[in-house]
């Protein structure tokens, strides 16, 4: 099994000083396979709506890094591991300026990021940045029209929702076209999967909430819907992330993910250590455990 690990963007660990080009590094030579972000802008006192399983926010989403920068410097200090995310917020950003980004990050990268795209759920995020929460399953539409565009016509012209681009030269392209990955589990985003994006992101947890059957079932009815669209069922690819709580057992999290892995044979698979560490040390030591871990099973 070939793992991955989230960057220390959130909490303690996204506060120290070098310390996502230290762990990047790191844990990059102990052996991990890709390294990825999330995305959270605003930690409300008094959310509109709170976090899933909260009354408000978790503590740790009080401090976070910006995912772009986070990325870049981890693609800056590694040779190999994938980079990923799951989820940004896309539709929270200038549609132009979000393309640029990407193209920057892959070419930075040497053709190794892997975009993990949502829309978010936050009203108090959508007011900060000044974009209408309702439209936000067109703006993404619009935003993967724009991403198509941009990375496969030399000069682009695009009507896009609230914005125009005039025209242009467009000369840098990424080293491989970045395969598009959508989150969700809505009849409307799985149904966008299906027929647009290069792959899903589902989300297992550790301990477990449900079922796997949650996640290979979905997984089968959006191949066959892809199918029926036209496109390769087996061409969709799938990044699975494993949530932990706090405290959670290095092993019990070792023998879960192997678990999962076997049944839903994800293309890539990436352990979320936020709520497990308070450091980057710590984050470092979590990793080379789990590697053991998944090595030996």
């Amino acid at each position: 099994m070939r793992l991955g690990f989230s960057l220390p963007v959130f909490g303690k660990a996204a506060a120290t000083p070098g310390g996502i080009a230290r762990y990047a590094r790191e844990a990059e030579q102990a052996g991990a396979a890709g390294f990825w972000v999330g995305d959270r802008l605003l930690s409300p006192v008094k959310p509109v709506v709170s976090y899933p399983g909260y009354d408000t926010m978790p503590e740790e989403f009080h401090t976070a890094q910006d995912p772009f920068t986070a990325l870049a410097i981890a693609a800056a200090v590694t040779e190999t591991a994938v980079l990923g995310s799951s989820t940004i917020n896309a539709t929270q950003y200038q549609a132009v300026n979000f393309a640029r980004l990407l193209t920057s990050l892959d070419v930075a990268s040497n053709g190794r990021l892997l975009p993990g795209l949502g829309i978010g759920w936050s009203p108090d995020e959508y007011e900060a940045v000044g974009v209408p929460m309702a439209e936000r399953g067109k703006r993404l539409d619009d935003l993967l029209d724009l991403l198509e565009k941009w990375w496969t016509q030399d000069t682009v012209t695009h009507e896009g929702v609230g914005y125009r681009v005039a025209e242009s030269h467009i000369g840098l392209k990424p080293v491989r076209k970045p395969p598009i990955h959508l989150a969700g589990f809505g009849e409307r985003s799985l149904r966008r999967v299906a027929e647009r994006a290069d792959g899903w992101l589902p989300v297992w947890s550790v301990p477990e909430q449900y079922p796997a059957d949650v996640i290979t079932s979905t997984l089968a009815k959006l191949r066959a819907d892809a199918e029926r669209a036209g496109r390769d069922p087996q061409a969709l690819s799938v990044a699975l992330r494993v949530n932990t709580d706090p405290g959670t057992d290095a092993g019990a999290i070792a023998e879960s993910v192997a678990r999962i892995v076997e049944l839903v044979e994800p293309d890539h698979t990436f352990v979320d250590l936020t709520y497990l560490t308070d450091g980057v040390e710590e984050h470092l030591d979590l990793t080379g455990r789990l590697l053991e871990l998944t090595a030996k099973g």
